[in-house]
């Protein structure tokens, strides 16, 4: 059986780490030598770390280069980030894959969706609100499924696009401040 090389990006749910996942399918008669990951965050220089087969590895900013050591805290930056893998022996081929990094855009999604309060709202407005959503919501999965598949300058102006709906959105709420009902309602 000929080596297969895959590598899967796990959410952690967290705005601190990256998560990277061997998928790959080895020979079992060439032993790996050196598992190696490069990976290249946006803004920042490309960095080789070593990578455990079989393994769920984990990254912070401090093991990407974007902060110094003991500086875990800082969040890593949404955005298009380049792996490769490769394993020694090297005459299997090193794969790539291009994601679409998301959390922090997630994080201000899912704070911008908690505090709409739907209960209050008359049913324009929660309907209006809810389309919204739903279109910064597609316009944030339009991104990673460009960066899936290499369309980085798309994958870009969509993440753009949904971070200035996003902020529009949390800017103009929905307009429900509880009056609404309490004048028509009671």
């Amino acid at each position: 059986m000929a080596t297969v090389l895959d590598v899967l990006v796990l959410p952690t749910y967290s705005s601190l780490t990256l998560g990277i996942v061997d998928a790959s399918v080895y020979d079992i008669d060439e032993p790996v030598a050196a598992a190696t990951i490069e990976i290249t965050p946006p803004g920042f220089d490309l960095i080789s770390l070593p990578f455990s087969t079989d393994s769920y590895n984990l990254y912070t900013s401090a093991t990407l280069g974007i902060t110094a050591t003991g500086e875990e805290t800082s969040p890593l930056p949404d955005g298009v980030y380049y792996l490769t893998y490769s394993i020694a022996p090297a005459y299997v081929t090193a794969i790539n894959k291009t994601i679409m990094r998301i959390e922090q855009i997630q994080e201000k999604f899912d704070r911008a969706f908690m505090k709409l309060d739907m209960m209050e709202c008359d049913r324009a407005i929660k309907i209006q609100s809810k389309d919204t959503l739903n279109t910064i919501y597609f316009f944030i999965q339009s991104a990673v499924a460009a960066a899936n598949n290499c369309a980085v300058f798309e994958a870009n102006k969509l993440y753009i696009t949904a971070n200035k709906m996003l902020d529009n959105f949390i800017v103009n709420n929905c307009g429900c401040t509880g009056t609404n009902y309490v004048v028509n309602f009671t």
